[in-house]
């Protein structure tokens, strides 16, 4: 039998392995808002869906910003660095056409 205490056994996790040439560049590229436009076509409950398994946004945002899009022609998504804000447009524009809607986002610098 090992009389060894588990405790002793346990090492530090590794410190996190930071690109710094990334963060500065993720710093440059400012904030970036995902835009969502409203449309005639798309089903609300596709909207809510592309919102909360792309975006991962809860059900109740998701339903805001569907609502405030229905409204007022446009909301805001989310705000990320700019490439990965055009990443996320990218994706779920091309979600949207693959399952046949005219589903379109945008993105525009903060301001």
């Amino acid at each position: 039998m090992n009389s060894t205490d588990p405790q002793s056994q346990q090492t530090e996790a590794p410190a996190p392995d930071f690109d710094l040439e990334e963060i500065e560049e993720i710093h440059l590229e400012g904030r970036w808002y995902v835009i969502i436009h409203n449309d005639d076509v798309t089903p609300f409950e596709y909207v809510i869906r592309i919102l909360t398994n792309l975006f991962l946004l809860s059900d109740e945002i998701a339903d805001h910003v569907a609502h405030t899009a229905h409204t007022e022609g446009k909301a805001v998504v989310v705000v990320r660095p700019r490439s990965e804000a055009e990443r996320l447009v990218k994706v779920a524009t091309a979600r949207a056409r693959l399952d046949g809607y005219p589903l379109t986002f945008s993105t525009e610098p903060e301001a």
